[in-house]
């Protein structure tokens, strides 16, 4: 059967619902890659300065919360009604992000990211489920893969918008932008079809009391426990994609030979992603990875879908591991470029066996009800991120804390009051330095670079306690 026929297949509601997620991950990721070098960044170039401790509690306690909602919101939208959730979901993700840049203090932000993550937590089953419903057996292989390929479109697309509008020392515009947006989406709706649901007489309060009922017969399952375990030390590590990457490469990375580089050859980009000090934005080099799974994701799909699920995992979250190491390592922005490529084939070859797995060793007569909380270990994945993208960077690799140590040890008094850059570029004045001396002195000084070595024992932990849960473990369930 010829692409074009296949096409043909599709119902109109199949291609309104890819568009909406289109839209929708424009506007998450649009916000989501900026969010820790606005939570984190100088007052003067618009930052808010929390701690890296405060950035790791919000990203990760907030973003675990919108991954464990859905097995809530997805029996709401059961009960009424697909169209209507949507709609719900639009108006808390259209207010949310208006909202933001309206607070300032640690738990306003947290309170208005968690209320932004009920929104997305609304939307993601109700649009899955959409997907699945419009596909057949026929059709669903290649319609999760236009699907998929939404998602990483959405995803490349939306930093690359929102970094745009940073303007005048301000991120307002970038949660404004993502709310245009996802507002789009209500025009959209419009031509959504509410598919066929399954109607059962419980009420919402009983479908909901089963939900925990079965999420506690799913953790009877010791073994299963563990390979959920084993499976949020990946999640963990994919996580500082976001949590961590993009504030180490603004605080450590020199990013100058690629403004160059744009600059002589290719001016759009130095004039509209590169900052007055001759450096790319950090958001810009990290969005490399959507760009680079946007580009090989076929090609590496083709070449893995030959090995057993447990192979490819293993194989997958072993390059992740490395790749995301490597990307902590040096200045080197090329060397980081690189090591992106790494991480995103390892993302590609690992992270969609993950469900497959699970379907192969959920016993016969529980697939539907495993697969169901596979969410499970991503939820578990973006709580451990945020410890380790917080209190661990923070101790290992926050280069506003070196340099308050290095001002302590040498006597030196500068107001507290300051800006971090202001005060950085006091602290280098004071030492006799410019910035980019200043850093390489921290750099050399406190070995910020090991946090690759964090990272990097994560993955090993996982990738070995994989292979050897399906050895020992799982031998009579395979």
């Amino acid at each position: 059967m010829g692409i074009g026929k296949t096409f043909k297949k599709f119902p109109k509601t199949f291609w309104v619902a890819n568009s909406i997620e289109l839209f929708e991950r424009w506007a998450w990721y649009g916000f989501f890659m900026l969010f820790a070098n606005y939570l984190t960044g100088s007052s003067d170039i618009g930052g808010l300065e929390f701690s890296q401790a405060e950035k790791g509690h919000i990203m990760g306690i907030g973003t675990a919360f919108l991954y464990f909602l859905p097995v809530l919101t997805g029996s709401i939208a059961d009960k009424i009604g697909y169209k209507r959730v949507l709609f719900l979901s639009f108006i808390i993700y259209t207010t949310a992000f208006i909202a933001l840049p309206m607070f300032d203090s640690f738990w306003g932000v947290f309170a208005i990211y968690l209320y932004l993550a009920v929104g997305a937590a609304l939307f993601k089953p109700v649009i899955s489920a959409t997907i699945a419903k419009t596909t057949t057996n026929e059709t669903s292989s290649i319609g999760f893969g236009i699907f998929y390929m939404m998602v990483n479109i959405g995803a490349f697309i939306g930093p690359l918008v929102t970094l745009l509008f940073i303007k005048d020392n301000s991120y307002d515009f970038v949660f404004y932008i993502s709310a245009g947006v996802v507002a789009f989406n209500f025009i959209l709706l419009y031509f959504y079809k509410e598919p066929e649901r399954e109607q059962t007489k419980e009420s919402l309060g009983t479908a909901i009391k089963n939900i925990f009922i079965n999420i506690g017969e799913v953790l009877k399952d010791k073994k299963f426990v563990i390979f959920l375990f084993i499976v949020a030390g990946f999640w963990t590590m994919y996580n500082q994609l976001f949590f961590t990457l993009p504030v180490f490469i603004s605080q450590w990375v020199d990013t100058s030979v690629i403004y160059d580089f744009f600059h002589q050859y290719l001016p759009f980009f130095s004039e509209n992603y590169g900052t007055v000090d001759g450096q790319m934005q950090s958001e810009f080099i990290t969005n490399a990875d959507a760009m680079f799974i946007i580009l090989l994701q076929i090609v590496v799909s083709s070449f893995v879908m030959r090995y057993k699920p447990l192979k490819a995992m293993t194989a997958g979250f072993l390059v992740c591991s490395i790749g995301m190491a490597l990307t902590l390592v040096t200045q080197n922005v090329l060397f980081t470029l690189v090591a992106i490529l790494i991480f995103a084939l390892g993302e590609m070859a690992g992270s969609p066996k993950i469900n497959e797995y699970i379907g192969r060793i959920a016993p016969a007569n529980k697939k539907a009800l495993y697969m169901g909380y596979s969410f499970l270990p991503v939820f578990l994945g973006n709580l451990f991120a945020g410890f380790i993208s917080g209190s661990v960077y923070g101790s290992l690799s926050d280069k506003n804390n070196f340099v308050k140590q290095e001002v302590a040890k040498r006597g030196l008094e500068i107001s507290e009051t300051l800006s971090q850059n202001d005060y950085f570029n006091s602290a280098a004045a004071e030492m006799g330095m410019n910035s980019r001396e200043l850093t390489n002195y921290l750099w050399d000084t406190y070995n910020p670079s090991s946090m690759w070595l964090v990272v990097l024992s994560i993955g090993l932990v996982s990738v070995t306690a994989l292979y050897l849960y399906d050895k020992f473990l799982m031998r009579d369930r395979k």
